[in-house]
């Protein structure tokens, strides 16, 4: 079995599940062709905070809804939640296989 973890195909993946949760990519990562190198890191950390700020953008719509703004609906409320709800399940699955990737390395020979 092999759990190799190709940083691209991750990149990827991440890209292709912000896309389907309907999260706009970073702006200063945007336009980058294969060839130029990537910073995990940032990638990571601005992923991070586009579903904390999909989350926040949820919590906000509902608290509204609470309020009885009427320009918020239900179905607005339970759209953007379920847009958060997937943005952090795919946060999850990648922090899974990071850890997974991680532990397999430590305990590669030296």
């Amino acid at each position: 079995m092999n759990n190799t973890i190709q940083a691209n195909q991750l990149l990827a993946q991440m890209r292709a599940l912000q896309a389907q949760a309907g999260i706009e990519q970073p702006q200063a990562k945007q336009g980058l062709n294969q060839t130029q190198n990537v910073d995990f890191a940032s990638v990571l950390q601005q992923s991070v905070e586009a579903v904390n700020n999909q989350s926040k953008k949820a919590s906000s719509l509902a608290q509204a809804m609470e309020r009885g703004d009427a320009n918020v609906t239900l179905a607005e409320v339970m759209i953007e939640r379920q847009k958060a709800s997937v943005g952090f399940e795919a946060m999850k699955k990648v922090r899974n296989d990071l850890i997974s990737a991680y532990k397999e390395i430590m305990s590669m020979p030296v």
